[in-house]
């Protein structure tokens, strides 16, 4: 099956429904040269988004993203690159956990620098900040997007609440609205890409870039038997995830998808993937990968996708509701 492309919310702007993030893979990893053999497998395969955040590795997976990008010389209208602002990466009170204008309009200038790029096509408030005014956050990220350092901006991880205020503030003043939220979605967290935000898809238009829809590895299968030596849970400060890698009860789930993957042919991975594609409310899933072969597993999704009819999201709801 071909890439299909999705209109990110009410823009204009499509994205591939497979799209590639560097979190946790960049640095940690990944070298350049793996990251560009990953990159290019997934260009390939008809992906136009990568996402990327300053956070992630401290600013080295934007530096290495942008020596790569700056190799690869795809032609710049061929694909669209993200960022993200919030924890920050340098030490001070107005450098960390915050969404004020003077760390924003700093933060965008610094990742373009390690990107090697004039603008982000997408740029993403990482997480909500409490203690800075959300007029405030609204105004410094519209601004961001009328110098053309960024094209779209948007939230992620923020409540729907919040993510309506913002819209409600940049509308009142004629400012550039925040167009998609990039959450958490797989099968085992659901309810704010189907629930919590589902009035904002009819009301303002909103797009998602999900991210995590194998909830970090789970819905492949890998942890059946416990934890591998090569797994990110084994990482240095992804201890927290080994509890909720080897949970009997989610395993003995994954147990059950997997024998729906084994009759539709796929794999356990494919076929996580493919459920998050097929909610017509996820504009594009952020997908990772640490070696070529991840990728194009990856894409073979799109062929999962084919096979989810009606009646299998039916019998995968029931044993996941």
């Amino acid at each position: 099956m071909e890439m299909q492309y999705r209109r990110l919310g009410r823009s204009g702007v499509k994205v591939s429904v497979l799209s590639f993030g560097s979190w946790v893979t960049f640095n940690s990893q990944l070298d350049d040269d793996a990251a560009l053999a990953c990159l290019q497998a997934a260009y390939d395969g008809g992906m136009n988004f990568f996402d990327n955040a300053e956070i992630y590795a401290g600013g080295e997976s934007e530096a290495i993203m942008g020596r790569v990008f700056e190799q690869l010389d795809w032609p710049r209208h061929s694909y669209l690159v993200s960022t993200k602002f919030f924890w920050g990466i340098h030490e001070g009170v107005n450098t960390k956990n915050t969404l004020n204008r003077k760390y924003l309009s700093q933060a965008i200038d610094a990742s373009l620098e390690r990107l090697r790029m004039d603008f982000v096509d997408l740029v993403f408030c990482h997480r909500p900040d409490p203690e800075t005014p959300i007029e405030e956050t609204v105004w410094a990220m519209s601004d961001m997007v009328s110098a053309g350092k960024a094209l779209y901006w948007g939230t992620s991880e923020w409540s729907a609440d919040e993510i309506r205020a913002a819209w409600e503030i940049a509308e009142r003043h004629h400012l550039h609205k925040p167009i998609m939220e990039q959450p958490q979605y797989n099968l085992f967290h659901r309810k704010p890409v189907e629930r919590f935000y589902k009035r904002l898809y009819e009301d303002i238009g909103l797009g998602t870039t999900i991210w995590s829809p194998l909830a970090s590895g789970l819905l492949t299968g890998k942890y059946l038997d416990g934890v591998p030596e090569d797994s990110r849970a084994n990482l240095p400060g992804y201890g927290w995830l080994r509890d909720f890698l080897t949970d009997a009860e989610r395993n003995a789930k994954v147990r059950e998808l997997a024998r729906i993957a084994e009759e539709l042919e796929v794999s356990l991975a494919q076929l996580s993937i493919a459920w998050c594609a097929a909610n017509p409310d996820v504009s594009t899933v952020i997908t990772g990968a640490s070696r070529v072969e991840q990728v194009h597993e990856n894409l073979g999704a799109l062929d999962a996708l084919e096979r989810l009819t009606p009646e299998v999201k039916a019998r995968i709801d029931e044993l996941f509701a």
